[in-house]
C-alpha cells in the first residue's frame, strides 16, 4: 500500500478523502473543488482496483453479521461485511498518518465507532452532521430523506441527538425520473416536516433546489455541509 502515497511532508496540508468504494467520489468532488484546489486533495478507496470476486473475498458477509453498503458508479449497491469494513479503514488511517496527512474525510453513511487518529484530524459524517444540523434547524421539524429503505433503522440512531424527533422518507437520488422524490419529499411534508435534510451523498444540488421549490421550505445537503466542514479544516 505505500506505494499509493507520496513523501509526507507535501502531505501535511493536504485533505484526504476516504470511501467504502471506488474514489474519487464524483457526488462529492465536485463541491470540495468549490472550497478548495484540487491538487490539495488527494483520495483514497477501499474497493480501489478489486473486482467483484475481488470484493467477495475480501469483505464478503457471513450470514448473521451486520452489513454495510456503498453504491457503485452506476448506482446499483455492493453489500460489505461491517467488521473487516472498519477494520480495513483502521489500516488506511494509519497508513494516511504515516504518511503525514492531518486532515482525513471518511465518505460513509455508517458509525464507525471504533477508528481513532493519533495525530490527524478524522471527520466522519456520522458524528458531524447530527449536532450541525441540529444547531441550524432548532425549533423546527427536521424530515430526513435517505437512499435505501434498509438504512432507516440506523438512521434513527443516527438523528436521535435532534432536538425533535425526526421523520423519515426514502427515494433512490440515483433513479431516473424523479417521481420517488416528489413523494418522499411530499411524505416528509405531510408529516410536519418545515426543513429537510438530504442525506445520502448520491442527493445532488439540483435534488435541493427542486425540492426547495416544489416544498417551499429549506432543504439542506448533507455533502454540501460535510465539503464547507472540510474546507474549513484544510484552508
Amino acid at each position: 500500500m505505500a506505494d499509493m502515497f507520496s513523501d509526507a511532508e507535501s502531505n501535511t496540508h493536504k485533505l484526504a478523502t476516504l470511501t467504502l468504494g471506488k474514489a474519487p467520489r464524483r457526488d462529492l468532488l465536485p463541491l470540495l473543488l468549490e472550497h478548495l484546489p484540487e491538487e490539495n486533495i488527494v483520495h483514497y478507496g477501499l474497493l480501489d482496483g478489486l473486482s467483484a470476486a475481488d470484493i467477495a473475498l475480501r469483505y464478503g458477509p457471513v450470514a448473521g453479521e451486520k452489513v454495510t453498503m456503498t453504491h457503485t458508479e452506476d448506482g446499483s449497491f455492493v453489500i460489505l461485511s461491517a467488521a473487516k469494513v472498519e477494520v480495513a479503514l483502521q489500516a488506511l488511517i494509519n497508513e494516511l498518518e504515516a504518511q503525514g496527512f492531518e486532515n482525513i474525510l471518511i465518505i460513509c453513511a455508517g458509525e464507525y465507532k471504533n477508528l481513532k487518529s493519533t495525530r490527524a484530524v478524522l471527520l466522519e459524517p456520522y458524528r458531524m452532521l447530527p449536532p450541525l444540523v441540529n444547531a441550524i434547524t432548532e425549533g423546527h421539524q427536521v424530515g430526513v430523506m435517505v437512499a435505501r429503505k434498509e438504512y432507516l433503522g440506523e438512521q434513527a440512531y443516527k438523528w436521535q441527538s435532534l432536538a425533535s424527533r425526526p421523520c423519515f422518507a426514502v427515494a433512490n437520488p440515483w433513479a431516473k425520473h424523479d417521481d420517488e422524490l416528489i413523494d418522499a419529499a411530499l411524505q416528509l411534508q405531510e408529516q410536519g416536516a418545515d426543513v429537510v435534510v438530504l442525506d445520502c451523498l448520491g442527493y445532488q444540488q439540483r435534488h435541493r433546489d427542486f425540492l426547495q421549490k416544489l416544498l417551499g421550505i429549506p432543504v439542506l445537503l448533507s455533502n454540501v455541509l460535510l465539503a464547507g466542514l472540510a474546507a474549513e479544516l484544510v484552508a
